[in-house]
């Protein structure tokens, strides 16, 4: 399945390319907005820049780890790396502010969904602690809901969900 994404109003429409020849022509109508744009099936121009040729290879870019997105729905997959400090994870929407975007299609993200804090303890080694944005649908660890103000320390492989979509933690420690 790909992905093609609305350049009116961002929203994704997937499809099945393997029904398609390489160098045909696809016209898209947006649900959402309802513009109207075509493709051409085949070797893209921006083809190093697409995040689903080769998602672990910027996995840990920045030297503090990853998160693994999966989108329960159309198994769609993301590693987004992380950075210091406050990674705030939520739905992808121009100029919402979040530094950790979720592209995806799951109505149940919030724009700022939760927060994972990467920081030093005091021996010096990195820390992930997560907390929810506050959301409307919540942040779920082990299958408990996170509280207003209720902060959780993951470790490596944690499985964390929002909304319909699964998140798991790659430590620096792991990705390296």
């Amino acid at each position: 399945m790909k992905r093609v994404r609305c350049p009116k109003c961002d929203n994704y429409i997937t499809f099945d390319e393997t029904k398609y020849q390489s160098g045909q022509s696809l016209v898209f109508e947006c649900q959402e907005c309802g513009k109207q744009f075509g493709i051409r099936i085949g070797v893209s121009k921006l083809r190093a820049t697409q995040k689903e040729d080769n998602p672990e290879e910027n996995a840990n870019k920045n030297g503090y780890g990853s998160i693994i997105v999966i989108e329960n729905v159309f198994h769609y997959k993301q590693v987004i790396p992380l950075q210091f400090g406050e990674n705030i994870i939520g739905r992808y929407m121009k100029g919402s502010g979040v530094n950790t975007p979720i592209e995806t299609n799951d109505p149940s993200i919030d724009i700022t969904h939760c927060v994972i804090t990467v920081k030093k303890d005091k021996h010096g080694k990195l820390q992930y602690i997560l907390r929810d944005g506050p959301s409307y649908t919540g942040t779920f660890v082990d299958n408990e809901i996170l509280g207003d103000r209720e902060r959780r320390i993951l470790e490596d492989g944690a499985l964390f969900t929002i909304g319909a979509t699964s998140v798991i933690l790659r430590t620096a420690d792991s990705v390296e």
